[in-house]
């Protein structure tokens, strides 16, 4: 496929613009001169060729639009176009951020109608919606707990994570100013309660608990868990990227978890990828509210405001209060499913991952065997050893069977991994066909292992540099 660069003509348009009918200022007045490029070399081509080509660029793109997009730990699940149609309604698109709260009362309404669902749904005392990413509720969640300890005049100076825990738990932490201390997972993928026992300290500010942690497990020993941290005065901390396995079935509240740091935009319907825009609420229990950011909806006398006046706060962690657009695709997703489509979405989630697991299993090293919640987790170890097949290569070949391949090589302490997650979204036919073409892989592996070494094939190109790629990258046309 030629670069639109390359389908340039000199002459050709794919608009006109209509003649000048204002007093003319030379650009130079307006941005100075300095600014000034003349060199830009923007490609001439007719409207045709325009379309054509960018429509052909579209096509190339995947997503769960088009097709399975099984990665693991993501829920990259298909969203209703619902939700979509709501966020874009006038009222919520044409609403200046700097416009007077009167203006506002309806969607400042809306987001505290969601802060309320949250904390109904997760059995917290009180939510912000203000980070804009889960990664940014990490932040703030270890924000809060440094807070607190600093309130009760407590230097704690350590944090823990699992094994098994998100990537991004220890780089919060560490951004926290805390020294992060890995737990290992026991022979059935849970916290080591022996080690986790000898780790907690008094110098320990809590725990970062992933649960369902990255191997698709839910901690069957939660209660023990929380009781070994709350004894020494410690935070247990919930990692809720994968809400979406316990919709309805657990509240982390009611488990023991003090806070708990959601993302909108996989668990309750927002397009996933593409940088955004998401949203990482945080919810706390009552001895942490003190500590959320600022400002808070509140309601005096029937109407809504925007309250500053928190002295323990730990201040404003995004501008504005968050990504809005976010709030209301996820407001309109929880009143359409209501508390049973809630529940009956965890469900088919985690039955879905069962079925895969239980059809793969024959023919992928399982090194933890044991009931999943919403993802499973293989390992390529095998075809490694026997034939010398990757798990990279086979997740190549499967570009080929037209599904996107999971996630790969994470969590980090399964050798050769592969981390899938099918989402509560995806029909048994879909499923099958996935499960039919891993299958399918795996005896071509045993059979032409040349084969699958050298995929894909069918794709615009082949095996990039990632590496290279990802340390130089160069986005930028030079012309040659």
């Amino acid at each position: 496929m030629d670069l639109i660069f390359e389908k340039s003509r000199p002459g050709r348009r794919a608009s006109d613009i209509p003649a000048n009918d204002v007093p003319v200022t030379p650009l130079a007045e307006v941005i100075g001169e300095g600014l000034i490029r003349e060199d830009i070399d923007l490609p001439e081509v007719s409207e045709l060729d325009l379309v054509r080509h960018y429509t052909a660029l579209a096509r190339r793109n995947f997503g769960v639009d088009l097709g399975f997009y099984p990665l693991g730990s993501c829920t990259m699940k298909y969203n209703p176009k619902i939700t979509e149609e709501a966020a874009k309604l006038p009222g919520f698109t044409g609403l200046h951020p700097y416009a007077p709260e009167a203006f506002g009362q309806g969607n400042l309404a809306l987001m505290d109608e969601l802060r309320r669902m949250l904390c109904e749904l997760f059995g917290m005392a009180d939510f912000t919606l203000q980070p804009s990413a889960g990664a940014q509720g990490e932040l703030t969640g270890i924000m809060i707990c440094r807070k607190y300890f600093e309130k009760k005049g407590e230097k704690r100076s350590r944090i823990l994570i699992p094994d098994a825990a998100h990537g991004t738990n220890p780089a919060s932490g560490a951004l926290c100013g805390f020294e992060t201390v890995t737990i290992p997972s026991s022979s059935e993928g849970g916290v080591d309660l022996t080690v986790l026992e000898s780790a907690m300290t008094e110098d320990v500010a809590g725990l970062m608990l992933t649960n369902p942690n990255t191997l698709g497990f839910f901690e069957k020993n939660i209660a023990d868990v929380a009781r070994i941290i709350h004894g020494r005065g410690g935070l247990l901390y919930c990692d809720g990227a994968n809400a979406n396995a316990f919709l309805g079935h657990t509240r982390p509240g009611d488990i023991g978890f003090d806070l708990i740091q959601l993302n909108l935009h996989k668990t309750f319907s927002t397009p996933h990828g593409g940088g955004g825009p998401g949203s990482g609420p945080v919810g706390v229990g009552a001895k942490l509210v003190p500590f959320l950011p600022v400002p808070r909806i509140i309601k005096v006398e029937n109407r809504y405001t925007l309250a500053e006046d928190y002295p323990d706060t730990i201040g404003r962690v995004k501008a504005f209060y968050g990504n809005f657009n976010v709030m209301v695709k996820a407001y309109t997703y929880l009143r359409l499913l209501g508390a049973t489509g809630l529940k009956q979405t965890s469900d088919m989630a985690v039955l879905n991952a069962n079925y895969i697991k239980a059809r793969l299993a024959p023919y992928f090293d399982l090194p933890y065997d044991r009931t999943c919640m919403h993802e499973c987790v293989f390992s390529g170890n095998g075809q490694v050893q026997d034939h010398s097949v990757h798990t990279l290569d086979m997740a190549k070949r499967l570009l080929d069977y037209g599904v996107h391949p999971p996630t790969i090589y994470f969590p980090l302490i399964v050798p050769e991994a592969i981390m899938i997650e099918p989402t509560e979204t995806e029909s048994k036919e879909t499923l099958d066909a996935f499960c039919d073409a891993m299958i399918a892989i795996a005896k071509e592996a045993e059979e032409d292992p040349e084969r699958v070494k050298g995929a894909p094939y069918t794709t615009p190109v082949k095996r990039l540099d990632d590496v290279l790629a990802a340390r130089k990258p160069n986005v930028c046309w030079t012309g040659k």
